[in-house]
């Protein structure tokens, strides 16, 4: 006969303020997802995580990342890196090569094509972000979020070895 497994914990659930917190804070962030979305989408004809991908590179040394470093700056997985890339390339904005120090890696190198989209999109994007977010906090709100967002980003990031993280993926 097999033991009794012991039984599960109650969860702590949310109560009725935590509720409310969680809740305004899909429905904001989901908005915001969607309003910095479309003004890309309409102003440069790309969606906001290819936007964040030119940004990267445009901060790259030589504007070049390796495209495993790439995908672990952007969070998200290989397979949608590489995706993303593809279409960047397309668009002559981006191009790969493969890296020199390591024949089974890829660089990921921002083209003057794509710094100029960039430098042509980032004032739109800018006041996107300043109309959708800054504009409506006061400074110590601002100063309060990003203290929360640096709680919660640095509570969220694995530490030990074998985490499964996006871009292992």
């Amino acid at each position: 006969m097999a033991p009794t497994p012991p039984p599960a914990e109650e969860p702590r659930w949310l109560d009725g303020d935590e509720q409310r917190v969680w809740r305004v804070y899909l429905q904001a962030t989901t908005l915001l997802d969607d309003h910095l979305d479309r003004q890309l989408q309409r102003d440069a004809g790309m969606p906001h995580v290819y936007y964040g991908l030119l940004v990267q590179l445009s901060d790259a040394p030589r504007r070049r990342l390796r495209m495993t470093e790439l995908a672990k700056k952007m969070k998200i997985t290989r397979s949608r890196l590489s995706h993303a890339i593809a279409r960047l390339e397309k668009s002559g904005w981006v191009r790969r090569e493969d890296c020199p120090s390591d024949k089974r890696g890829q660089l990921a190198i921002l083209t003057d094509e794509g710094f100029d989209v960039l430098r042509r999109t980032a004032p739109g994007h800018v006041s996107a972000v300043r109309q959708a977010l800054f504009d409506r906090l006061t400074p110590e709100q601002q100063k309060s979020l990003g203290e929360i967002m640096t709680i919660v980003a640095e509570g969220l990031q694995p530490q030990e070895a074998g985490a499964d993280l996006p871009w292992l993926r």
